[in-house]
């Protein structure tokens, strides 16, 4: 088990959906993890944490925290099947990244278009390691707003 709490922000400015309502049984399930989703208000995605990233595809990124704990920012359900269009990655595979920092642009009204929920959805993906990962916010959030409490 790890020890150490920690609160992470949100990655985007929106509207707190819980995971058990976001429309993809991967996430909903919490066969991913635990955590929430955003409905989006602008296309800017930031970082949660500190760390390195993991993961990266124009549609979602992996950040492994300094303190251990693996988070998976998803933006939009499906959206893999876009191929990268609307999406602009500011950040590579294994780059370092600050809590914050800008991790990619999407553009919300184009995924809308293509036929696409654009809902941004953040998961701990490590999860089991921890007591409990428990979402704190509700209604509008700025990026960057304590959204869930991770308990060690």
């Amino acid at each position: 088990m790890a020890s150490e709490a920690a609160a992470i922000t949100a990655p985007v400015a929106g509207t707190v959906v819980p995971l058990a309502a976001v429309p993809d049984p991967v996430f909903s399930s919490g066969a991913m993890g635990k955590g929430m989703a955003v409905l989006p208000s602008e296309g800017k995605v930031y970082s949660p944490v500190a760390g390195t990233v993991t993961a990266q595809m124009p549609h979602a990124y992996g950040i492994t925290a300094d303190n251990g704990m693996e988070v998976l920012i998803h933006i939009g359900i499906d959206t893999v099947k876009l191929e990268g269009t609307h999406f602009s990655p500011k950040v590579v595979k294994g780059q370092r990244v600050e809590d914050g920092q800008l991790l990619a642009e999407f553009d919300v009204e184009a995924i809308l278009a293509a036929g696409y929920n654009p809902l941004v959805v953040m998961v701990v993906t490590n999860s089991a390691d921890y007591n409990a990962v428990v979402p704190i916010a509700t209604g509008e959030v700025g990026a960057r707003e304590l959204v869930l409490d991770v308990v060690g």
